[in-house]
């Protein structure tokens, strides 16, 4: 018979090693990092809403007023851009106009019309801008006013050029 050099038990040692559960040092670490950079991505999204809804607008007025001077170029015959602070459906058909080549409604943003007088008014139903074949136009300065952002867009009179403007109110 041989004597036992060490006393080792493996039955004993099996039964202290139970499986470990929950998460390591690592993982935890790099779950934190991952929700950290999504937090970083998303967050901005959610506090410029407003301002970015008013800059679409802004860009959409600009690229209306654009599009009707290209029109009235390349046709050879007046346009007009209709701008509604309020859309009512039965008054846009009613003001339709053959020349008119697109409309643009309001979101929220007030819209003032500054002719070339200087005199501003504060636009309630209607205000179209027309341009004409020659490269003129009706003129003026349309003010689109949200919270404490106020964007100017200068049409001048001559040219018929369109020139959008970022002031601080």
């Amino acid at each position: 018979m041989m004597t036992p050099i060490s006393v080792f038990n493996w039955a004993k040692t099996q039964k202290c090693q139970t499986p470990s559960t929950g998460f390591t040092l690592l993982e935890l670490v790099l779950v934190l990092s991952i929700i950290v950079m999504a937090s970083i991505l998303v967050v901005p999204t959610f506090g410029g809403l407003e301002g970015r809804t008013f800059g679409v607008q802004v860009r959409a007025a600009s690229s209306l007023l654009n599009y009707a001077r290209r029109t009235a170029v390349v046709t050879g015959q007046p346009s007009t851009a209709s701008f509604y602070p309020i859309l009512d459906e039965e008054e846009d058909d009613a003001n339709t106009k053959l020349s008119s080549v697109g409309t643009w409604q309001s979101n929220g943003a007030k819209l003032h019309f500054r002719d070339s007088t200087d005199r501003e008014s504060e636009i309630q139903k209607l205000i179209e801008i027309t341009f004409y074949p020659e490269g003129g136009s009706t003129g003026g300065t349309l003010l689109l006013v949200q919270g404490a952002q106020l964007v100017s867009i200068k049409i001048d009179p001559f040219t018929g050029r369109v020139v959008t403007e970022y002031e601080e109110n």
